[in-house]
């Protein structure tokens, strides 16, 4: 049959492995963009005064180790924290960066 694709022939040329560094970005751009918001939370509570000195140091501590292990997830996956920003338009950046 004329134009019959067979089991094994695809429509299109599916790259496995960009596939998996997109997934990879996109799960990283999701956990960097809620700990972007867990910081922006904590720094308003610390700003509020509802936090003790010993809560205001175990906070930081966690955001620190939090931004060390994204850095270290971006590394052995060959990206930087910059390149899960995405580019919403006319809207801006996903991820503001202070």
């Amino acid at each position: 049959m004329k134009g019959h694709t067979g089991p094994r022939e695809s429509r299109f040329d599916v790259d496995r492995e960009q596939m998996g560094r997109d997934l990879v970005s996109l799960v990283l751009t999701v956990v960097e963009l809620l700990r972007q918001l867990m910081e922006r939370q904590a720094i308003r509570r610390v700003e509020q005064g509802d936090l003790d000195d010993a809560q205001v140091e175990q906070i930081g501590e966690t955001l620190m180790h939090l931004e060390e292990r994204m850095t270290e997830l971006c590394d052995q996956h060959g990206l930087r924290l910059e390149d899960l920003n995405l580019d919403l338009g006319p809207l801006g950046s996903l991820l503001p960066r202070a």
